[in-house]
């Protein structure tokens, strides 16, 4: 079966009870012949670093990518080895992606928020590592560190991922990085603005502006799914975008801020203990459904197995070179999947590598 390597999905999407949830997944997404899984990280029973060698385990042709890890969470010769590891136990098909978290959770647990300028300086360090050097002294955004060193016998490249949602980090991405994922949600003009962001801000650092590919991650909630189950990785999913960073949301898709005011007002959110689409009932998301407007739910794939190719391929249009199929199992993909195949245009991937920033 010919892989598709525009196409990748999320393992654990959501909030699963056991990690091994994975194992199936990983081998039904090889199945499907998808190209890559991604790895978002929680602090709980999804550590990345664990997730990403339990991938590369079960998997032969999968490409991998952390999607994303904080980099000031390990130190960064932990990182390093991190992803060196993946790299070799999986043949190449690893890209080390980072992002910059989410400001709550970071004040929670007494973590400095990142910058941009920081994560620019990480990954410059990670590029000398992994090319056999050997850094003295290093004094930088990223932290002051006397020696950082692999050795010369590891020697190697290791594409690197950005999960990007402000125009600083979309523009880092383009400079600094091999691939870009967007965030969920995005209407069609934020997608196309954000990804002319990425390709101009490749092309000024003196890039190819194709050596970086852009994914979208795209919600793909088909109507095969429980009436139930859609409004929960639809709109609890949103919600809980909206309780995280809804500022950042609204103005990213310049959305009206008066309906996330009116969101935020609303007794059952503001009294709201944890993630709405963690753990909010059938008939809490039912009430939260009737606070969200339709157009700020439509920036997804949902509908018949036909209608979601359409928005998939919709995505294409916009100018992305991957779709992440977000928010659902291989399992639950299954029948999307299997109609992207037969109107998959013939050739026009042809040029993709297996590593999602390949």
């Amino acid at each position: 079966m010919k892989r598709m390597n525009e196409l990748g999905f999320y393992t654990l999407a959501g909030a699963p009870k056991t990690p091994r949830d994975l194992i199936a997944e990983v081998q039904e997404g090889e199945r499907l012949g998808l190209g890559s899984a991604f790895i978002s990280e929680r602090f709980n029973i999804k550590e990345a670093a664990t997730l990403a060698g339990a991938v590369g385990a079960v998997s032969t042709e999968l490409g991998i990518a952390t999607a994303a890890t904080n980099h000031n969470t390990r130190h960064p010769m932990v990182t390093a080895a991190f992803a060196m590891t993946m790299h070799k136990l999986t043949g190449g098909r690893f890209s080390l992606g980072l992002g910059r978290g989410i400001a709550a959770i970071f004040d929670a647990f007494g973590l400095p928020h990142l910058k941009t300028a920081e994560i620019e300086d990480f990954a410059g360090l990670m590029r000398q590592v992994w090319a056999g050097e050997v850094v003295f002294g290093h004094d930088g955004p990223a932290g002051k560190y006397p020696l950082l060193a692999m050795g010369p016998e590891y020697k190697s490249e290791i594409p690197m991922t950005l999960t990007a949602f402000a125009p600083a980090s979309l523009r880092l991405g383009g400079r600094a990085f091999d691939a870009v994922v967007l965030h969920t949600f995005f209407t069609d003009e934020t997608t196309e603005r954000c990804v002319r962001t990425v390709k101009k801000a490749a092309e000024e650092a003196g890039r190819d502006p194709a050596d970086v590919r852009v994914w979208s991650c795209f919600a793909t909630v088909g109507d095969h799914l429980p009436e139930a189950l859609r409004r929960k990785k639809t709109v609890g999913r949103m919600a809980t975008y909206l309780q995280g960073y809804g500022d950042l949301m609204v103005k990213t898709n310049r959305w009206d801020p008066d309906v996330l005011r009116r969101f935020r007002d609303d007794d059952l959110v503001k009294g709201f203990r944890g993630a709405l689409d963690a753990t909010a009932t059938e008939e809490e998301l039912e009430h939260v459904a009737t606070l969200l407007p339709a157009e700020w739910l439509s920036a997804a794939a949902t509908g018949s197995a036909a209608h979601c190719v359409d928005k998939i391929q919709g995505q294409f249009d916009l100018g992305c070179d991957g779709v992440i199929l977000h928010g659902a199992s291989p399992f639950e993909l299954a029948p999307i999947v299997e109609e992207y195949r037969r109107r998959r245009p013939a050739g026009k991937f042809d040029g993709l590598a297996a590593n999602p920033a390949g």
